[in-house]
């Protein structure tokens, strides 16, 4: 029992990156902008998290830088697509690539320095329960709030005018213009926000997840975060429980591992990026379930003089 409770703590713990990573991706899509870039913004963000955190000290400055960073190559790759009319794919693919050249330069000084010694985290009297305790109560803050952020942005999309709003640019922003709502602006910001959350999941990476600084230590998380939304046919909670399902399938590999499962090593660091696959070839079988869910205007430009 104790070695399950420690699997499900490492499941959430490991989830918690994809989470925040798909939900903002989540929004970036819902207002019908596709980034391809979230592995870069995701290796720079861990790399001024993971700086901030060596010289304050601070993990909450760590995180806000963190976020910061990931916003801001947001924002630029934003520019690029929605003002200059670059191609959403190719402009994304170049930041990744961006991200993880910079990242890999910028990030040689660190490789070798050790944050803090690191606060342990739990929930007064309902971390000392049998099982309960350690597997769902004695997690770092982050852990809970991406469960509070996947709750708000339901309420969001789906409860708030706003919301409304963010969801009709996606789907039809030519409608949305001729309503008066300002189309680029708004998909702007939520490539912003998009891009913040995505750098506050690397942020949270390198400063808790490890913690240290490798390079390329984001490893495909973000192509797995990207996966994530397709997987979760746009829907807030699904994110969730599929960043735990395959948070759980890059956990098992090490609890074999260490259980010392007769398996090539090899194989078992392929799980994750298998069960990616496999889940979306299953669903590419019934295309009229992602056609029915997917931002009709996901990935097309939008040019309100058109």
């Amino acid at each position: 029992m104790e070695t399950y409770a420690l699997l499900l703590a490492a499941t959430l713990n490991a989830g918690t990156v994809l989470a925040i990573a798909a939900l903002g991706l989540l929004v970036n899509e819902k207002a019908g902008i596709v980034n391809l870039g979230a592995e870069g913004m995701m290796l720079c963000a861990a790399l001024a998290g993971f700086a901030t955190v060596v010289h304050t000290g601070s993990d909450l400055a760590g995180f806000v830088v963190g976020a910061a960073a990931g916003g801001l190559m947001a924002a630029i790759f934003g520019v690029l697509v929605i003002w200059l009319g670059t191609n959403q794919y190719a402009t994304g693919l170049a930041l990744s690539l961006f991200g993880a050249g910079f990242s890999a330069f910028a990030g040689t000084s660190y490789v070798q320095e050790k944050l803090p010694e690191r606060l342990s985290y739990e929930v007064p009297f309902l971390a000392d329960l049998p099982w309960v305790g350690p597997a769902l109560f004695r997690q770092h803050p982050m852990v809970y709030a991406a469960m509070g952020l996947t709750l708000a942005l339901v309420w969001f999309l789906y409860r708030s005018r706003a919301g409304l709003v963010l969801r009709s640019v996606g789907e039809s922003p030519e409608s949305a213009h001729a309503l008066g709502y300002s189309v680029r602006r708004i998909r702007l910001m939520a490539v912003v926000a998009g891009g913040a959350l995505c750098g506050l999941a690397g942020a949270y990476l390198s400063v808790i997840y490890t913690p240290l600084w490798v390079e390329g230590m984001v490893a495909g998380k973000g192509w797995i975060a990207l996966a994530l939304t397709t997987f979760a046919t746009w829907r807030p909670t699904r994110v969730l429980l599929g960043a735990y399902l395959f948070g759980g399938v890059t956990m098992l590999q090490f609890h074999m591992q260490a259980a010392g499962v007769d398996v090539p090593s090899e194989i078992l660091d392929m799980l994750p990026y298998l069960a990616t696959i496999v889940v979306l070839a299953l669903m590419s079988r019934n295309p009229d379930w992602i056609r029915v869910n997917v931002p009709a205007s996901l990935g097309k430009p939008f040019h309100p003089g058109s």
